[in-house]
């Protein structure tokens, strides 16, 4: 039986990299939506097997690398080929060209830095000791809905203030950039984990939650880089509530 419960989180997290080795396959095809669907889907598997390690308590060094190896996939590899998608359709607006042709500009493959980027900050969070009740940088799956959002938000929001923006290639490339330094920016990020339910102690959590299910009821889709910005400042603007949690 302590076999099993020791295996039930590399279990998930396994579940995770299917997940996410699906949806790297719906991004091949460009199909950016179902691609969105089985990231969101591994990011729950991500959620919980952490839980479910500190439930159990059988938290390892090898369900650490797992879960690293499971998110460097589902929130690494995907959003990186989603970029590429995205460039090559703002880059051929009107062209039947395919994406693995011959005459495809070698500019779609910038988004392959999101990738690389997710890589060094996963590296860096096993070694990093500081990102215990908080984080350093972008989280990977944070960064990863982000750049899936604009996916989602030319599908179903054509008409969006921010749609222009995202058929922009230099506007993508910047943000294919400004994703990379995120996740590897030296920025104390608030964590989701509530110690307790004192209002006090987590109003910013509280806050964030309520705007998010606010901003997505409201704008849909287009809520999620706004949620991400706005997640972004509140925790450069509160600085005392991360230095207790690493103390």
């Amino acid at each position: 039986m302590t076999l099993i419960k020791r295996q039930i989180p590399n279990f998930i997290t396994l579940l995770n990299l299917l997940a996410g080795s699906v949806a790297s396959v719906f991004a091949v095809q460009g199909e950016l939506s179902m691609a969105t669907l089985f990231v969101a889907i591994g990011v729950f598997f991500d959620f919980f097997d952490g839980l479910a390690a500190r439930a159990f308590n059988v938290k390892s060094d090898m369900g650490l690398q797992l879960d690293s190896l499971a998110d460097m996939v589902t929130s690494g590899l995907v959003p990186g080929i989603v970029m590429c998608q995205l460039l090559f359709r703002s880059l051929n607006p009107s062209s039947e060209l395919d994406f693995f042709s011959p005459e495809t500009s070698w500019m779609v493959f910038i988004g392959l830095i999101i990738t690389l980027g997710s890589a060094y900050r996963l590296a860096k969070f096993n070694i990093d000791e500081r990102q215990t009740d908080s984080f350093i940088g972008l989280p990977t799956p944070a960064n990863a809905l982000l750049i899936l959002s604009l996916g989602l938000i030319l599908e179903y929001h054509p008409e969006s203030f921010i749609t222009p923006w995202i058929e922009n290639a230099y506007v993508l490339v910047t943000i294919s950039v400004l994703s990379v330094l995120l996740l590897n920016a030296e920025i104390k990020l608030f964590a989701l984990k509530f110690k307790n339910l004192k209002f006090k102690e987590n109003w910013f959590r509280y806050f964030i939650v309520v705007f998010s299910i606010v901003a997505l009821v409201w704008l849909q889709f287009v809520a999620i880089p706004i949620i991400i910005l706005v997640y972004l400042m509140l925790s450069v603007m509160i600085p005392g509530p991360q230095s207790e949690q690493n103390k």
